[in-house]
């Protein structure tokens, strides 16, 4: 293996994996630390579950993630994070950044969440979302990790032990040379962690192709963008990986997001498709409800139905005060991976996930350890497929992406007939 790289939750590894994959790298997805069913690729990513838990336990998990990456012998990494910097004032990427580079012995290590793509750009130091500062694209109604504040270099710094530099835009877009020697100053002058401005896809590359020789980078999936290029360049890649193949059967969508995206592509879908409301409070006190939803699906699945949790910003508020923000959290995300391994196990086939902490719930229900990376459905969402048994299609979508029509595109792609090589 070349490029190892930690993800904090399992929608970020497969945006980041599909990046790696179109780069032409041979990449494989990692449900937590992969044991001796590790297989030869170029890039592993290892999507743990560590965005919204305590900074001291996702520090220890993410640095047992690294030693076995060590262990395969990766030569580069990546600290994968979203690219909206979903974090708190106490973590967790700070923390864990400052773990991993120690334990590297890293200098200055690049930090950028931009992603074009999807309308991440980051501009001296602050990160805007499709034009709109952080605080003011929607993230700052996260339910988990609200962002109320756009100056990245600020919000790390809270986060860091370590000071926290700054590569402005201009020297980002003059190319690999200025940047590494700007990189080697920031070392020199105590700054360990070093915010990049990057507001299109070259300014990426040009990213990539500086830190060839670095140990670490920290990021978005646009972070990994300008990375297989190196190792092509250096005669390291395999040959291309085998042609992906859908799975046909009965599919579903199940949404835990709250984003304004995914709000969208609920509403857009519903309009033509069975959908089943989960509310909080029947969540919370019910225990028919899963028997319920299971049934539901199952009665409807030739209609490829929806179930989702998904609400407005007002109402999440007012269910957190009510009940409590983790305990409404926790309990939707069991409701969610008990009703993906119910389905799983009576013939649903297909799935399409959006959220991350959803995401995660559902494959860890699932109990998959290793996903296939297909072709992408929309930007940052690909096609991932697991061999069984039973074979199984999925997408995982971060709240914040894809179009209106997503879901109906992505049950269509993970079918058998319906997914290019």
């Amino acid at each position: 293996m070349l490029l190892g790289c930690i993800a904090d939750d399992s929608t970020g590894a497969s945006d980041l994996a599909n990046t790696l994959a179109k780069g032409g790298m041979q990449t494989v997805q990692f449900i937590g630390i992969p044991g001796d069913d590790a297989v030869d690729c170029d890039a592993a990513v290892i999507a743990l579950k560590t965005r919204s838990i305590p900074a001291l336990e996702a520090v220890e998990q993410s640095l047992a993630a690294l030693e076995r990456l060590i262990a395969l012998g990766c030569r580069q990494f990546i600290f994968k994070v979203c690219s909206t910097f979903d974090s708190t004032p106490e973590g967790n990427i700070g923390p864990v950044a400052d773990a991993l580079a120690e334990r590297l012995g890293a200098g200055a290590v690049p930090v950028c969440p931009a992603f074009p793509d999807t309308g991440r750009t980051v501009y001296q130091g602050h990160l805007f979302v499709r034009g709109r500062l952080l605080s003011e694209s929607g993230m700052e109604n996260h339910p988990l990790n609200p962002m109320t504040d756009p100056d990245i270099r600020r919000w790390l710094a809270r986060q860091s032990r370590n000071s926290v530099g700054h590569l402005p835009l201009p020297v980002v877009q003059n190319g690999a040379g200025a940047i590494q020697k700007h990189l080697g100053q920031a070392a020199a002058d105590g700054f360990r962690l070093v915010i990049c401005d990057a507001v299109r896809n070259a300014d990426l590359m040009h990213l990539g192709e500086a830190c060839a020789d670095l140990p670490l980078l920290v990021g978005g999936s646009g972070i990994g963008l300008g990375l297989p290029a190196n190792f092509a360049k250096a005669g390291l890649l395999q040959t291309a990986a085998p042609a992906f193949a859908g799975v046909d059967g009965p599919g579903c969508v199940l949404a835990g997001s709250c984003s304004s995206a995914t709000l969208a592509q609920i509403a857009e879908y519903a309009k033509s498709h069975p959908s089943f409301c989960i509310e909080v409070g029947r969540a919370l006190e019910d225990a028919d409800l899963l028997d319920e939803l299971v049934a539901f699906v199952h009665s409807r699945q030739d209609a490829e139905p929806l179930v989702y949790s998904s609400a407005e910003p007002e109402t999440v508020r007012t269910s957190q005060r009510r009940f409590g923000a983790d305990r409404v959290a926790r309990t939707l995300e069991r409701l969610f991976g008990a009703a993906a391994a119910a389905l799983v196990r009576d013939g649903i086939r297909r799935l399409v996930v959006a959220g991350g902490e959803t995401s995660g719930a559902v494959v860890s229900a699932l109990r998959i350890r290793r996903l296939a990376i297909g072709p992408e459905i929309d930007p940052g969402v690909p096609a991932l497929k697991v061999d069984g048994p039973p074979a199984l299609a999925l997408a995982l979508k971060s709240g914040n992406f894809g179009g209106p029509d997503f879901f109906a595109k992505a049950l269509a792609s993970l079918g058998s007939r319906d997914v290019a090589g």
